[in-house]
């Protein structure tokens, strides 16, 4: 296994990456949501729910193509099957 090139371009600008550092911050909510009952008026379930529509959206966006991100040259399409 190795990082394609633009590795760094997409770092910075995938949307997948995005939504699923966004999942994360959800979850680790959800997990504090014991603290916060009766503080914050939120119904249980809640950050679980949005992190699973978030998951999914990230999944989705994976697969879509952005026009922000630069295209895989020739080359590396050729390098990735002789792996």
């Amino acid at each position: 296994m190795k990082f394609i090139p633009e590795w760094r371009e997409v770092l910075k600008r995938a949307y997948s990456l995005r939504l699923m550092a966004l999942a994360g911050l959800l979850s680790g909510l959800e997990v504090a949501m014991p603290y916060l009952d009766g503080i914050l008026p939120i119904p249980t379930g809640l950050f679980a729910a949005a992190s699973g529509l978030i998951v999914a959206a990230a999944f989705v966006s994976r697969l879509v193509a952005q026009s922000s991100l630069r295209q895989p040259t020739k080359k590396y399409e050729d390098e990735q099957w002789d792996a």
